[in-house]
């Protein structure tokens, strides 16, 4: 059982060099492995990111605190505590916090390659 805990702790990374300060709020990396990684997301009031793709991984959000703008392809939702969706690889997506309080998701990205070179953001390049 300690080899087990010692293998489920050596996942937990909070100083990955995804965690840090946004300017749109905040991501704490919870748990990383090979194929997915855990994040806690917080998204300051009337702020969000930025329209984006990723070609090699999925993603799954459940909003913990506070509601989400969730832009999903062509369709767009709101979801508040408890709820979730999921984004597709290659599928145009972006978040947002219309709301007052801080909006906090845990964030499940799973794929065959979770680089940060694997973030699109069409619309920045459309503006260029």
């Amino acid at each position: 059982m300690n080899q087990h805990k010692n293998e489920l702790d050596s996942n937990i990374n909070p100083t990955s060099s995804h965690s840090g300060e946004r300017y749109w709020g905040n991501v704490e990396v919870i748990e990383e492995g090979e194929n997915y990684r855990i994040s806690r997301v917080e998204i300051k009031p009337r702020h969000g990111i930025k329209p984006q793709i990723h070609y090699h991984r999925h993603e799954h959000w459940v909003v913990v605190s506070g509601v989400a703008k969730v832009t999903c392809g062509n369709e767009e939702i709101l979801l508040n505590c408890n709820q979730s969706t999921y984004v597709p690889a290659a599928t145009l997506h972006q978040v947002e916090n219309p709301g007052s309080i801080p909006l906090v998701i845990l964030e499940i990205q799973n794929g065959e390659y979770l680089g940060e070179d694997d973030t699109e953001r069409p619309l920045e390049l459309s503006s260029v």
